[in-house]
């Protein structure tokens, strides 16, 4: 049985703890793909696509020698398969969003689980003969976004049970899911250490059966409403008892009285501090959806969003081959001492690069205190009469713009800096791309919490992410040109993408125009209600010398 929203709330910090964990371990494991990739050549899948691999050693087959050699046509198509999987690990949130805001997070994280065991188990009974079923890696990596990023999304809603700390929680549930990216790396150490890799897989597909269980045993049906949307009632029992004194036989009757504190979502009001958009037909329960959707706000964010994750998503998918050149400096004809000092050095800084994305755990709860920053100041006291000391809504407003301006400029230093032809430098890249994943998400969480009703959340994140990802697949063609007509420079791609991410610096700027007009009709309702109180004093004390002048005048009659 699913326990109920009350019991999940005195099971929050165990959800939460957990939580981190699967989405280190299971959600967007396909981030890691540089590792992964490297284990896939390693067990010949779709080695079947270069020449060199018919004869190896006087006649002797790849399968039977275990020696596989790469080619470009095998690297093109392994990236299409990491394409689909990382497109399914963001498009699939819209649907998500529109089922978990009808739905609740318990059928999808149950759906997540199953799905993510399966794409392993394929993948294992794949590796027992790649040369034929190279092909269910594209199915495999589908199941496997698509888990991935349902343990994630229904995981992004279990802050809502810690109040003033919501955006810091929220802050680490997304540096769970962008650290996730360290798993495959650290899979590979034990496959480097001799471990089948099947074997692995298989492993991870029963530890996965281990979130399944998790959920259905703590998760509510329920979803988890916001702080300001839970309502607690108190249910009073009366029971009473009956005693007879047994020397007297006197009877007396005593009540006892139990109480229970009983949470629940309450009914959802129009939200005053929302941004005001185009006008439309109001629907129950607060402002209408297509006036979400069409605000400058939420567009702005998509250009914001779409440029940010096509440059993270054509960096880890490329990774491998811009080492590579760094290495090789695009010699057509490379020494056999060279092509094998480019392996040993890109197997290395893929490790290092995977072992980074542990810092998400460190850096996401950085922009989360950033979104929480003074928030407690905008608390009303009931204790005390006056007013809080600031506005909720411009201080969610104003975190939102220091957040995104620090990402947006982590963004510009990680495009310099990949510009730089030199090998140890890039690892102040995958710093600042680490931090980038993190911060990104986590500033578009915290700015659709802040300015749009609680009830659209999970709807307008979905679509965020679709869209993102549908611009996202311009990385396979970016791939393509790279390894192609570049010979596997990336020299010219890194400064178009570098040019187009300064496009992300327009979101802030507008924001900084809605907060001024915010503040701006905060005053004038100020002066507004300052002006309404001092029309009633005045009307209080004209009645008041009414009445004073009238007894007054009674006073003199009656002599």
């Amino acid at each position: 049985m699913a326990p109920s929203l009350a019991q999940a709330y005195r099971r929050r910090w165990w959800m939460a703890v957990t939580a981190v964990i699967e989405n280190l371990l299971f959600s967007a494991v396909l981030l890691g793909w540089g590792s992964l990739l490297i284990m896939l050549k390693n067990e010949g899948f779709y080695s079947h696509l270069c020449i060199n691999n018919e004869t190896v050693f006087s006649n002797i087959s790849s399968w039977d020698s275990g020696i596989w050699h790469s080619c470009v046509d095998q690297e093109e198509m392994l990236n299409l398969g990491f394409t689909i999987g990382s497109f399914l690990l963001s498009a699939a949130t819209l649907p998500l969003g529109i089922l978990m805001d009808k739905y609740g997070p318990r059928p999808l994280r149950l759906l997540g689980s199953a799905c993510f065991a399966f794409s392993c188990a394929m993948i294992a009974g794949a590796a027992y003969n790649p040369e034929v079923l190279s092909a269910l890696i594209f199915i495999a990596v589908s199941f496997n976004g698509f888990g991935g990023i349902c343990l994630t999304f229904t995981s992004l809603t279990l802050p809502n049970m810690f109040g003033n700390v919501r955006s810091t929680i929220l802050s680490l549930m997304i540096g769970s899911y962008a650290s996730s990216a360290v798993t495959f790396p650290g899979v590979k150490l034990i496959y480097d250490l001799g471990v089948s890799f099947r074997v692995i897989m298989w492993v991870w597909s029963g530890l996965a059966g281990l979130v399944f269980l998790n959920c259905f045993l703590n998760w509510p049906v329920e979803s988890f409403p916001a702080p300001e949307d839970i309502s607690y009632t108190k249910e009073v029992k009366l029971s009473g008892m009956v005693m007879d004194d047994k020397v007297t036989g006197d009877r007396f009757y005593s009540h006892e009285t139990t109480m229970e504190k009983k949470m629940a979502a309450k009914q959802q009001e129009p939200d005053p501090s929302s941004e005001q958009l185009p006008t439309g037909e109001q629907t129950q329960g607060g402002p209408p959806f297509r006036s979400s959707v069409c605000s400058p706000i939420f567009l702005w964010s998509l250009i914001t969003m779409a440029m940010t994750q096509l440059r993270i998503i054509f960096f880890m998918g490329a990774m491998n081959k811009i080492l590579e050149f760094l290495v090789t400096h695009g010699d057509p004809h490379p020494s056999n001492d060279l092509l094998m000092e480019a392996e040993q050095q890109v197997g290395f800084y893929s490790s290092v690069f995977g072992s980074l994305q542990l810092l998400c755990l460190l850096t996401c709860p950085l922009i989360g205190y950033i979104m929480d920053w003074r928030m407690k100041e905008c608390d009303v006291d009931q204790s005390q009469p006056e007013p809080p000391k600031r506005d909720r809504k411009i201080q969610k407003l104003t975190n939102a713009i220091r957040a995104f301006i620090i990402t947006n400029f982590l963004l510009v230093t990680f495009g310099v800096i990949q510009m730089i032809d030199n090998l140890p430098v890039q690892i102040i890249s995958f710093i600042v791309h680490t931090m980038v994943r993190g911060f990104v998400h986590s500033c578009a969480g915290g700015l659709y919490a802040a300015v749009y009703p609680s009830n659209h959340f999970g709807t307008l994140t979905g679509m965020q992410s679709m869209i993102s990802a549908l611009f996202a697949l311009l990385q396979q063609p970016l791939f393509v040109i790279m390894v192609g007509h570049l010979g596997g420079d990336p020299y010219w791609i890194n400064l178009s993408l570098l040019i187009a991410s300064l496009a992300g610096f327009l979101l802030p700027g507008y924001l900084i125009y809605h907060r001024r007009n915010l503040m701006r009709e905060k005053v004038e309702e100020c002066e507004r209600e300052a002006a309404n109180q001092s029309e009633r004093e005045r009307q209080t004390l004209l009645q008041s010398e009414n009445g004073h002048t009238k007894n007054h005048t009674n006073g003199h009659l009656s002599n």
